[in-house]
């Protein structure tokens, strides 16, 4: 059987489906419009805490570096501190192309065996991050988000 535009207009399951039908072409529409760029990198503050603590697990400990005839970047941080947080991945990258010849090196300002470094390199914000060249002088001191070509134009200044 065969029906007319009025007559299917009129016929109530062709209304409902009429009408599913635009609620699932208006749905896919949102679905592609509000979705993530494949190339978006994920960060949640537990990644990013997770990350931070893994690379002060990894870093150089102080006194090592100290030590050391390598130029050294401390980065005074906290765990609380979602800007270090934020960081630690610029920080995980910087450390894997210079982590050969710069001593990285992570203190915790809120642990108290630390109060003599965070006075003495004046860390009053985090995160900061003090560089040191090979003779241990302070050469730079950055507080905050700093993006990672920053950081990298005055280590291959220093590195020369």
């Amino acid at each position: 059987m065969v029906f007319t535009a009025k007559e299917r207009l009129a016929n109530p399951s062709v209304k409902v489906l009429g009408a599913v039908i635009a609620v699932l072409m208006a749905a896919l529409v949102t679905l592609l419009i509000t979705r993530p760029a494949a190339t978006t990198t994920s960060f949640t503050p537990l990644s990013g805490l997770m990350t931070l603590k893994s690379m002060a697990a990894e870093a150089v400990s102080y006194e090592d570096a100290i030590a050391s005839s390598n130029p050294i970047l401390i980065e005074f941080y906290a765990d609380w501190c979602t800007t270090c947080q934020g960081m630690s991945s610029t920080m995980a990258d910087l450390h894997q192309q210079y982590g050969q010849t710069i001593n990285f090196v992570m203190i915790d300002i809120d642990n108290p065996q630390w109060a003599t470094q965070v006075a003495d390199y004046g860390a009053s914000g985090v995160p900061q991050f003090t560089l040191l060249n090979a003779q241990h002088h302070e050469v730079k001191t950055w507080v905050g988000k700093v993006p990672s070509p920053i950081f990298a134009n005055v280590f291959d200044q220093l590195l020369g």
